[in-house]
């Protein structure tokens, strides 16, 4: 199993595996913050445009871990009925939170993009990158807010997961391109060497290198 120096090194390895999905019809996405710098690697091999996907969960106001859906950039709402049936006023329960965190994401969004607007992603194969997923349940709910984006197709791209993840996400998606999913997984941050927090501010710069 390898160890990647930095999410540079990831990204330009996990490039190579995508080189077949390069084209005119192909946008990358990365989630932040870690997966924007892996993403912008992936992006600039491929000669692809470059955006930040940004996901919130919606926890049951109660118990907040257990989700009943999630937003994403571009106003999209994912709905959990399965939990959502077991509220006593979900619509009211889903409406409060989502409010509260539709303002976390939209100050995220002008935090990473100033006044760019979003790529439409209507149409496009977009290839969705992270530095790795342990649990996978943001990139699991970008999946399915990047299908109500209009996507054509769904790519997830990460440098390494853990197994039981990459089999759901492998269902999950249109395709999944995992360098390594390593038997003993406990954390993405042990498959790196240098695994430093990625701030908002290096997210914003890297949006303004891809579209300058």
């Amino acid at each position: 199993m390898r160890i990647y120096r930095d999410r540079q090194d990831a990204g330009r390895q996990l490039a190579d595996a995508l080189l077949a999905y390069a084209g005119p019809d192909t946008v990358v996405v990365g989630l932040p913050r870690g997966g924007m710098p892996v993403a912008a690697e992936v992006a600039s091999r491929l000669g692809a445009p470059l955006d930040v996907f940004v996901v919130r969960k919606l926890g049951v106001p109660w118990q907040p871990e257990l989700a009943m859906g999630a937003i994403a950039s571009g106003g999209v709402l994912v709905r959990n009925e399965r939990v959502l049936q077991l509220l006593p006023d979900p619509e009211a329960s889903l409406a409060q939170v989502r409010q509260r965190e539709q303002a976390v994401l939209a100050g995220r969004e002008a935090t990473y993009r100033g006044q760019r607007p979003a790529l439409d992603l209507a149409g496009k194969r977009v290839i969705v990158v992270d530095d790795g997923v342990a649990t996978g349940a943001t990139m699991k709910a970008a999946v399915k807010a990047l299908r109500k984006s209009g996507a054509s197709s769904v790519i997830v791209a990460v440098p390494v997961g853990a197994p039981e993840t990459c089999r759901e996400l492998e269902e999950q998606a249109d395709a999944l391109v995992c360098l390594q999913s390593p038997r003993l997984f406990s954390a993405v941050g042990q498959w790196y060497e240098d695994f430093g927090q990625t701030t908002d501010e290096e997210v914003g710069e890297i949006l303004r290198s891809a579209s300058g």
